[in-house]
């Protein structure tokens, strides 16, 4: 019994280091993205905390196309990507659970390396098939048997029977795509070369201070503020969800 309250007690304590150093940073940012200017280049009396707080840093970064434009270019991204992925990741998923074909192991493994060398949507690929093959694994065959006897051609049984019961899946996988979307920095700053192209991560790499010598602090954390908003929400909303998909491609395999 003492092993086991020492053994909870040490999870207990390192769960609390664990947040603590993750909330460090995060508190860090939004502390930042409230301070002026001023308070930011005053090392000297600088504090965690703001001692005057402000929305200045806010109202700029939404007052101008070089941030609400590239805001504007990752939900768009994120949300067309999100749907290719998940419709071509489900018809593949599908395909991999229920059919035997050579080269089916190598194909999933061929698919979480060299589809990641093609921007965005086989970024998505990867991800849905390995997560919903699992889904798909789980839904009995015979509801699909059923579906052909009753004169279902294999697509009309997956539209009309397996994808309603796959739903669940589809969204959990939706929900991780459009976060590794949302997220994603090399290929959006590589790709890209003007604010109408350019995605909100990227577009924090370009901002520029009232001189050439001077670092937008306040204004780049309140971009990286209201970019991490919509990942807490996805987050706090759909932990379930994403928990359950990835432990159980974890586990089925």
């Amino acid at each position: 019994m003492a092993a086991t309250t020492r053994q909870k007690s040490g999870w207990i304590t390192a769960n609390i280091v664990t947040i603590l150093l993750v909330l460090i940073p995060v508190l860090w940012i939004v502390s930042l993205s409230f301070k002026n200017p001023a308070t930011i280049a005053a090392t000297g009396r600088a504090t965690f905390w703001p001692t005057s707080w402000t929305w200045a840093n806010y109202s700029g970064i939404f007052s101008t196309s070089e941030f609400t434009r590239p805001l504007l270019n990752s939900i768009g991204i994120g949300l067309i990507a999100t749907f290719i992925s998940v419709v071509l990741a489900s018809m593949a998923a599908y395909a991999v659970a229920r059919l035997n074909f050579p080269g089916k192991r190598a194909l999933i493994g061929i698919s979480l390396r060299i589809g990641l060398i093609i921007p965005y949507i086989a970024f998505g690929l990867p991800l849905g098939i390995y997560t919903l093959s699992a889904f798909f694994r789980e839904i009995p065959w015979e509801l699909e048997k059923a579906a052909k006897v009753d004169g279902a051609t294999p697509f009309q049984a997956f539209i009309r029977v397996i994808a309603p019961l796959a739903a669940p899946g589809m969204v959990t996988t939706a929900i991780l795509v459009f976060l590794f979307c949302w997220n994603e920095f090399l290929l959006a700053i590589s790709l890209t070369s003007t604010i109408a192209a350019r995605t909100a991560p990227a577009a924090l790499a370009f901002f520029n201070g009232s001189s050439q010598f001077t670092v937008p602090t306040g204004s780049i954390s309140a971009a990286a503020v209201v970019i991490t908003i919509p990942i807490i929400i996805f987050v706090l909303f759909f932990q379930r969800r994403i928990v359950a998909g990835l432990t159980s491609g974890a586990v089925k395999g």
